[in-house]
């Protein structure tokens, strides 16, 4: 399964030439520097591992100084192995760059939700709330009964109750390249995706 890295840059709007607006989302996607290759034969699957934007050589340490050395690469920052990735043809040190996609592939994209703190159940699970009759003056918000009656006297492991909300590892699935532009490394893809602006994301070709 192809992949790359890239950064989330925003999103806007592009116009087909018969005046369609199609929403999307810019992403800064590579070029990725392939720092490992695994193989089934040695390691018993086929993987690489890409690394993504370059980082000042003062902020790593001196075994990934040493390794990056040996590769004759800039120091990266994020660094992410791929599964399943065709190895054939592949060295440590190669780049791999948007050109492996076309507009119109479909994609599998992954990414980090944007967190949200606390929060209660109205949003975190989309409960409706109570009603405003019968002198419930304040249990708009509320969760109502969280028990399961005299059996089994406990709350159900997994019950839906305010936490922490989003800051979880997001994948969305079958969205399509509107267009890629090599030149600025940029893909445009229609729809929205997981994650705030600069955030990191694994785009996976279908």
């Amino acid at each position: 399964m192809l992949g790359i890295l890239g950064k989330k840059i925003g999103m806007t709007t592009y116009f087909e030439e018969n005046g369609n607006a199609i929403p999307c989302t810019v992403i800064e996607a590579g070029p990725c520097n392939i720092t490992q290759i695994k193989t089934k034969s040695k390691d018993g699957y086929d993987s690489v591992q890409l690394g993504f934007d370059m980082i000042h050589e003062r902020k790593i340490n001196n075994p990934e100084r040493g390794r990056f050395k040996k590769l004759n690469i800039a120091p990266l920052k994020y660094l992410k192995e791929m599964r399943n990735f065709p190895v054939e043809n592949l060295k440590e040190g190669d780049k791999i760059s948007v050109d492996i996609f076309q507009a119109g592939d479909k994609v599998k994209v992954t990414g980090m939700s944007k967190g949200k703190g606390f929060q209660g159940v109205i949003k975190r699970h989309n409960f409706a709330g109570g009603v405003r009759t019968h002198g419930q003056s304040d249990r708009e918000r509320a969760p109502g009964s969280i028990g399961a009656s005299s059996y089994p006297s406990r709350v159900w492991k997994g019950q839906k109750m305010a936490g922490r909300t989003g800051g979880e590892k997001v994948t969305v699935r079958n969205l399509k390249i509107i267009k890629v532009i090599p030149d600025t490394n940029l893909i445009l893809i229609k729809g929205a995706i997981p994650g705030a602006k600069t955030g990191i994301i694994e785009i996976y070709k279908n």
